[in-house]
């Protein structure tokens, strides 16, 4: 279904509402993690890290973040002694990516810090329309992951 034509997309600003939501989110949840010396970038990767996709390489493919860029936040994680690289036990090659204790005890905090940021994000919604924008953005991400190759 054709939802947007020349005469109608100017006025709606889909994209540029999503982007604006994505840093509005981004902007709240940063106010909690400043607190605790982290960025809402750093936040991601130690989340996925804790996850399983624990190499460089991956967390570049996830994030789509640049591989150079990628080495700059490890290296910042790993000053501030968050993280440890240590080689695959498997193969050598790869470099393996873990939690310090202290990474592992900031990360297990942050469950609180994002529950206050989202409802702080969505006060403005009620229970209803929040179970709506969520079953809608699932359809949209679901069908998007759908038609690529």
């Amino acid at each position: 279904m054709d939802n947007f034509a020349t005469g109608n997309f100017e006025r709606i600003n889909f994209g540029i509402l999503l982007g604006q939501t994505n840093a509005l989110k981004d902007r709240l949840l940063a106010r909690h993690l400043i607190l605790r010396g982290i960025t809402v970038a750093q936040l991601k990767v130690l989340m996925i890290i804790r996850r399983s996709d624990n190499t460089a390489t991956s967390l570049c493919r996830h994030l789509s973040i640049h591989s150079a860029s990628m080495t700059r936040m490890l290296d910042r994680l790993e000053g501030k002694g968050l993280i440890v690289r240590g080689q695959d036990a498997q193969d050598r090659r790869q470099v393996r990516l873990m939690l310090t204790n202290k990474g592992e005890t900031l990360r297990s905090i942050f469950p609180v810090m994002e529950a206050a940021a989202m409802n702080e994000f969505t006060e403005c919604l009620t229970t209803e329309e929040l179970k709506n924008l969520e079953r809608l953005l699932k359809k949209m991400v679901g069908t998007e992951f759908s038609r690529i190759p």
